[in-house]
């Protein structure tokens, strides 16, 4: 098992699917703040990981809103004293060709899953530079890489694109202050956000390994890059997509 030695993390979008996935295995290693919009579902993943026996808390966070940020930030400092690791996992999806989209709707993923983790990276740096062994892992998408099914997501794609891109600026900004920033890449996984595409069976059909992703399988990859074994790696992208952008 990776080692993460009672260090603090704060875990976004952390009641369901990955990010709740994210929270139990980094519990593992040290206290977890859970973070999300779903209160109700927080505190059943917070009572999963106590009764395991983890440390964890919830705290109300809509990532779009600064004070927000600040509040939660505050929040995890109050009940555990520091904060060494940052999983920006909070996002939503779009799904309609982008001569149907609407500005609303791009502007609202948008907001979530690019704007929610420059506010992360903004509210937590002087806590994970305090921290000494500081990691940041914002989760990005085989679709911040290449074009996905063309012309539909134009949000979600344009999102994930821009995560990928501000986590190489924040790991060479921060590179000799004690952080590590790399991205996640997942491919297709069984979460909420499949609930809006009817033909699973062309998911399964585009990746190579005949099947889709778990949760705990993005999760271990996180585990991975937050802890000292992963400390020469910053910058960094890991696809973790059954070998979707390998064709």
């Amino acid at each position: 098992m990776v080692e993460v030695t009672q260090r603090v993390a704060l875990v976004t979008g952390a009641s369901s699917g990955i990010g709740a996935a994210t929270a139990r295995r980094l519990a593992e290693d040290g206290p977890v703040m859970l973070a999300d919009v779903d209160d109700s579902g927080g505190a059943e993943v917070v009572e999963e990981i106590r009764s395991a026996g983890g440390q964890a808390e919830f705290v109300h966070l809509d990532v779009t809103d600064e004070k927000s940020w600040a509040a939660a930030v505050e929040t995890t400092i109050a009940a555990f004293g520091g904060l060494d690791v940052l999983v920006n996992n909070a996002g939503i999806g779009d799904w309609d060709p982008i001569e149907d989209t609407t500005l609303e709707t791009y502007m609202a993923t948008i907001a979530v899953t690019q704007v929610g983790t420059f506010l992360g990276l903004k509210h937590c740096g002087k806590h994970l530079k305090k921290s000494g062994q500081g990691a940041a892992v914002n989760m990005s998408s085989i679709f911040g890489v290449s074009g996905g099914f063309g012309g539909v997501s134009p949000g979600y794609h344009s999102a994930k694109g821009a995560v990928r891109t501000l986590t190489k600026t924040a790991a060479l900004g921060w590179a000799k202050e004690g952080v590590r920033v790399n991205s996640v890449h997942p491919g297709v996984i069984v979460t909420p956000l499949l609930d809006g595409i009817e033909d699973h069976q062309g998911l399964y059909d585009m990746t190579p390994m005949g099947r889709l992703g778990q949760p705990e399988d993005v999760a271990e990859a996180v585990a991975f890059l937050v802890s000292p074994k992963a400390s020469f790696i910053t910058g960094a992208e890991l696809n973790i997509d059954g070998g979707f952008l390998a064709q």
